[in-house]
């Protein structure tokens, strides 16, 4: 009887075991089955564009001996500024408000061997969408003029406004450069290229182009300050996977 039970546990092991070696087989099957075959490329499409878009950052810094008389400086050169901006064609739409801060100015009193406040400072910032690039010039310096002593501009910065057009002139391109160089390896390999089984789009998202300006460089003059606003890259990349004809 011993022997039996032996013999039946043996043969039931074996059995186990070519059940486990055919799981893996199948498993293994199924790793292989789900790999993804074809030729992958990429393909890139540029194109260069002249900014539309000037944004400014600018404002007015006032320091007083007090809080009062600080703001009262401040409200006042700030109305001018903004006035300045409208004159000039700026939408009131396009300036917001950015940064406004009250705060102590302090100095190091070495007899007392502590910080005393000799007064205070009201900054108040802004950003002015200019829509027409050309007149940024005569706009900083009108600013500068209204602003007087008080002006603070931080910086220029050039963008587009609309760049969907733009983007699909890329894409078009991009499209063109991946089916070229699938062309290519289909070739190369020795094989015929099928139709795009997997695309995917991937677009950079082009930085506004900054430029710094000092109010020293608006002085109001006969000559608008210059001002250039150059090119803009816009890019996009696609990935496609076209499939192999057997």
């Amino acid at each position: 009887m011993k022997k039996k039970w032996l013999l039946v546990v043996g043969l039931t092991l074996v059995l186990a075991v070519v059940g486990l070696c055919g799981c893996s087989t199948e498993l293994s099957n199924i790793q292989l089955s789900s790999q993804q075959e074809g030729i992958w490329v990429t393909g890139t499409g540029e194109v260069t564009v002249v900014p539309d878009i000037a944004t400014l950052r600018l404002g007015i810094a006032a320091e007083a001996a007090t809080v009062a008389e600080a703001q009262s400086q401040a409200v006042e050169s700030m109305d001018k500024v903004m006035k300045a901006l409208t004159d000039n064609g700026v939408a009131e739409k396009d300036i917001q408000t950015q940064y406004f801060n009250i705060r102590q100015v302090t100095k190091w009193d070495r007899v007392k061997e502590e910080e005393t406040v000799i007064g205070y400072r009201v900054t108040n910032m802004v950003t002015a969408k200019i829509r027409e690039v050309d007149k940024a010039g005569t706009i900083i310096d009108a600013v500068a003029e209204a602003g007087g002593d008080l002006t603070r501009i931080d910086s220029l910065s050039f963008s587009v406004d609309e760049p969907s057009a733009y983007y699909e002139e890329a894409r078009q391109e991009a499209m063109a450069d991946a089916k070229a160089k699938a062309e290519h390896l289909a070739e190369l390999g020795e094989v015929s290229l099928g139709k795009p089984t997997y695309i995917s789009e991937g677009v950079s998202t082009p930085y506004p182009v900054y430029r710094s300006v000092t109010v020293e460089e608006a002085i109001p003059s006969s000559v608008p300050t210059p001002i250039s606003p150059g090119e803009q890259e816009i890019s996009l990349t696609i990935q496609v996977i076209y499939a192999i004809l057997q």
